[in-house]
């Protein structure tokens, strides 16, 4: 079993091997090999386990097929490769193992990164890399070493997050916010959907919920969709690595001008989509069927995607879906009556405040919106304030702690169920649809749970107004006293005051 800190060991040789490459280039090398790695691996698990039934199916192709492994043709096995790391010829030797498993496995066509014989990578490196990969050793059995290596692409993609800063966001959502969305949602059976899904993250941490509740994960279908072609390919790759089945569509496409499940009606919705997006092509979009609630504005597609994913909600489905605070409480373009109508269908069952600094692409305060077509509580909506949650891991950067997560899923689960919930000042508390009425239909959790009550000190009221006035008193002569030094020093340079 790996150690704890495997990952970052790992991630650490690595990038010392990255030199000069820029970290978004680096990605799809490094990414690319852990997936050459991972299918070859699986595919000799499985060879090794042939070879002992009956040696005469160990090269047949359906054998692999029936079981969901990849076909891997010699040429393209881990061992062919490494044995060839120090080749110049290195990288035309990878990019033909890639081709060749695209070649064999229908959904991998157009997938996989083909360009390690590029001239500007250094062949030295990537004979190098390829060593760091070989000796990853785990012990145990291949399902550990799967496991390891799904683990490893997914830690990878954090910390290449990180490296790219704000185009790092466009394919990766933190952990522990997908995590708090699964939490909530709570994705057992049926059709989960993510119109902007990045790298997939959402589908892998709805998986491990399912697997972690003793759930089944063949009652959980995938559905996705992401316009950036790069971002598309790292998806389907993470989703391979960690045997999840899927329906990404065929191709890369923008959600709003090609939906390219257009007839699907989702169980549940996770998403993270661009936030305050202001190119979305909204001209083009203005009798579109999904604006059931009002024209989303063209410079901003918060109400857009939100619309959107009402749209593709089936009737008793719910969504988690992170945006920028503005979503909120603008009022500007169209939004605030969208959100009324939105609001007055019903559909709002939670709103969660979360902390600043949460994201690498940006240090602003998020919150998560919980849709749902058949909420327990008609006409009321859960507000959950939690912008004091998380620790802060580096000067810039947020996480929201286990037991963060914790409070802030039971909080919405006990409400739901009606169980040992109760309003808490500064926390939470359950509005109705009347109260958000009168606060003009903004969303904002502050203004719904209040604030915080202090805890007793002990000390009476008296008691501390007797100590706060005569702790003043002191300030004010000591202003006196410098107010006078000022007036000497002014009048002793000519000024009177």
């Amino acid at each position: 079993m790996a150690t704890i800190g495997f990952e970052e060991k790992l991630w650490s040789a690595a990038d010392k091997l990255r030199n000069n490459m820029d970290a978004a280039e680096y990605k799809h090398v490094v990414l690319g090999l852990i997936f050459l790695k991972y299918v070859s691996d699986t595919f000799q698990e499985k060879w090794e386990a042939l070879m002992k039934e009956d040696p005469d199916f160990a090269e047949d192709r359906d054998a692999y097929m029936a079981d969901g492994v990849f076909w891997v043709p010699e040429t393209a096995r881990w061992s062919y490769i490494a044995e060839r790391s120090k080749s110049p010829e290195i990288g035309k030797i990878v990019d033909e193992a890639l081709d060749a498993i695209e070649k064999e496995n229908d959904s991998l066509k157009g997938v996989l990164p083909k360009n390690y014989s590029r001239p500007e990578l250094d062949k030295r490196i990537l004979g190098e890399i390829i060593d760091l990969f070989s000796n990853i050793d785990v012990g145990g059995s291949g399902a550990k070493e799967k496991d390891v290596l799904g683990r490893v692409y997914e830690y990878f993609l954090g910390k290449f997050a990180a490296s790219e800063g704000k185009g790092g966001g466009e394919f990766y959502t933190p952990k522990c916010v997908v995590k708090l969305m699964v939490e909530m949602i709570q994705p057992f059976k049926g059709y989960v959907y993510d119109p902007a899904c990045g790298s997939g993250g959402m589908f892998v941490q709805s998986m491990k919920f399912v697997e972690e509740h003793a759930g089944n994960k063949f009652d959980i279908s995938i559905y996705g969709q992401e316009s950036n072609p790069t971002t598309w390919k790292l998806a389907k790759m993470n989703l391979a690595i960690r045997g999840i089945e899927n329906n990404l569509g065929p191709k890369h496409a923008d959600t709003f001008h090609e939906d390219l499940h257009p007839t699907l009606k989702a169980d549940y919705i996770l998403a993270n989509p661009p936030f305050n997006d202001s190119d979305w092509g909204q001209p083009k979009l203005i009798d579109d069927p999904r604006w059931k609630f009002g024209v989303p504005p063209a410079g901003n597609a918060n109400y857009a995607w939100l619309q959107h994913m009402i749209d593709k909600l089936g009737q008793n489905g719910k969504a988690a879906v992170v945006l920028a605070n503005g979503s909120l409480s603008s009022m500007t373009s169209g939004e605030g009556e969208i959100r009324k109508n939105i609001v007055n269908a019903d559909l709002v069952d939670a709103i969660i405040a979360l902390p600043d600094k949460l994201f690498y692409t940006t240090q602003i305060p998020v919150c998560i919106w919980i849709l749902n077509r058949n909420k327990k509580h008609p006409r009321k909506t859960l507000f959950i304030d939690a912008r004091k949650f998380g620790q802060l891991v580096t000067r810039k950067l947020r996480e929201l702690t286990d037991e963060d997560i914790r409070k802030i899923a039971d909080t919405y689960i006990n409400w739901q169920n009606n169980e040992n919930y109760e309003d808490v000042q500064g926390f939470c508390k359950s509005a109705t649809i009347d109260d958000i009425r009168e606060h003009n239909y903004i969303l904002t959790p502050g203004r719904y749970v209040g604030i915080e009550e202090e805890e007793e000190d002990g000390e009476s009221f008296e008691e501390k107004m007797e100590r706060l006035t005569a702790t003043l008193a002191k300030q004010f002569q000591k202003s006196r006293q410098l107010e006078e030094e000022i007036r000497k020093q002014l009048g002793g340079i000519g000024y009177e005051i």
